[in-house]
């Protein structure tokens, strides 16, 4: 990368501004250039547009990506990048790379399938529908991968060091601290909760001049004791009559969270001992990846789970649906049945063939266990639509529909609040990753309980660290 001029080291917002999606930080200290997180807009149909669009950065003056963690949000831009002729190094953990890769090759395979079916369907106004990147893209920006420990500070460009802390949201997610040689600056990423079933809490954040929080839940508190009450009875009540409940779950963190959850409920009593169908290649993979974890006592896993004999994701009649066919069977349940399946926020995905089949029947259930963005079927259903369009036709919601947005692995406000003021006041704070009011919500809270500066920046905005 070319010299150039010194400057003061600036911050521009390039997503997750007014939204939960598209996470892209860049940091342009006048010698190097620095993207933290690389994610795809998802939900409303003007943000998915926005994935198409040029990317909004000059890839030659673009030295390192960081990766905060494995989700769409945060890592699925990066084939794009890719695509477009990047190819520097990406820094991240090992848990981040280990589930990044399986994220994005499945997220490649969607695209192209969404893209076949669509012509093949006659559902698209696109002749033809095209994928955003293909499988080929996707391995491209998987071999570009650098492993990073938590706790490893290293130079990562010119007159920029990075350390990655313990995040807590999911296996291997973190928070980053860039030192611009005097300047600093912390992300957030997305924060885990201080009791998350499989991982440890986020660790506390160093002292710096700029701190990014994300505030996807900066407006509410969420109530464990009754969302695990609310679940059992959800369980409880939809197989007495005859009924199935079908979880839309992120294939990555949320899945595992949910087999915990009702293996512990299992053993308890607390629910009928049902078969509980995975009916997600992408949720396999990552719980063999959380499996691996737990097997050799990874340092951000809890260690109640390490050293026991009991699989903890294993309520007893689990079942791991791996093929199309397997995935069919279970579309129209026999038998009162659990089945887990994604994507979480029914965007696409296997869950798709299920809702068509189950929520015409008001035997079932559809649980929504984790936050669903503006303009996904999963806020549709969560917000009361009594029809969803799916693959062109639209389907009657006549199945029970609850929401359980405690089982998400995103810390409430309080939690967020807790975190960013454990460390010293930064010069300023910025509330990101969240929809305008909850944003708003936890800056006014930051500066009327704390007196901090703290903003809500708009998309597009550039500042000086």
């Amino acid at each position: 990368m070319a010299k150039r001029a010194a400057e003061p080291t600036s911050l521009t917002f390039l997503g997750a501004t007014g939204t939960v999606t598209g996470s892209k930080f860049l940091f342009d200290t006048g010698s190097s250039g620095v993207l933290v997180d690389c994610g795809l807009f998802q939900g409303l149909a003007p943000l998915r547009r926005r994935n198409w669009q040029p990317p909004r950065l000059e890839l030659d003056r673009l030295d390192a990506v960081v990766l905060t963690h494995a989700h769409l949000d945060h890592c699925g831009y990066l084939p794009v990048l890719v695509r477009n002729g990047w190819c520097g190094p990406v820094y991240t953990t090992e848990g981040t790379a280990d589930l990044a890769a399986i994220v994005l090759a499945d997220s490649a395979h969607l695209m192209v399938e969404d893209a076949r079916q669509a012509n093949e369907g006659g559902w698209t106004k696109h002749k033809p529908a095209l994928p955003l990147y293909d499988t080929d893209d996707a391995a491209a920006a998987i071999r570009l991968f650098h492993r990073v420990d938590h706790g490893t500070s290293l130079r990562i460009a010119h007159g920029v060091d990075l350390e990655l802390g313990r995040a807590g949201h999911i296996l291997g997610s973190s928070w980053a601290h860039l030192d611009f040689e005097g300047r600093t600056a912390v992300v957030s990423g997305d924060l885990g909760r201080q009791h998350h079933r499989v991982l440890l809490p986020p660790q506390p954040r160093p002292e710096c001049d700029a701190l990014l929080v994300e505030s996807t839940y900066g407006d509410r508190a969420h109530d464990d004791e009754r969302a695990t009450a609310l679940l059992a009875d959800t369980i409880r009540r939809t197989a007495a009559r005859g009924g199935s409940v079908l979880i839309p779950a992120f294939a990555v963190d949320r899945t595992e969270v949910v087999l915990i959850e009702l293996a512990k409920l299992t053993r308890a009593g607390a629910i009928p001992d049902l078969p509980v169908f995975v009916d997600s290649p992408m949720a396999l993979a990552s719980l063999r990846v959380y499996r691996q974890a737990v097997a050799k006592s990874w340092p951000e896993v809890r260690p109640e789970l390490l050293h026991t004999l009991e699989d903890p994701f294993d309520p007893g009649r689990l079942a791991e649906l791996h093929t199309a066919t397997q995935s069919m069977e279970v579309n129209n349940p026999h038998q009162p049945s659990i089945v887990i399946s994604a994507s979480g926020m029914a965007t696409g995905g296997r869950v798709l063939h299920h809702l068509k089949q189950m929520l015409p029947d008001p035997r079932h259930t559809v649980l929504v266990v984790g936050y669903a963005a503006a303009g996904t079927r999963a806020r549709q259903l969560a917000t009361g639509a009594r029809e969803i369009k799916i693959h062109g036709r639209y389907v009657p919601v006549k199945a029970e529909v609850q929401v359980l947005d405690a089982f998400s692995a995103h810390a409430d406000a309080d939690e967020l609040l807790a975190w960013a003021a454990g460390g010293p006041e930064p010069g300023t704070t910025y509330l990101v990753h969240g929809e305008p009011e909850s944003s708003a919500i936890l800056a006014a809270r930051l500066a009327t309980e704390h007196g901090w500066n703290a903003v809500v920046p708009r998309d597009g905005e550039r500042v000086l660290i």
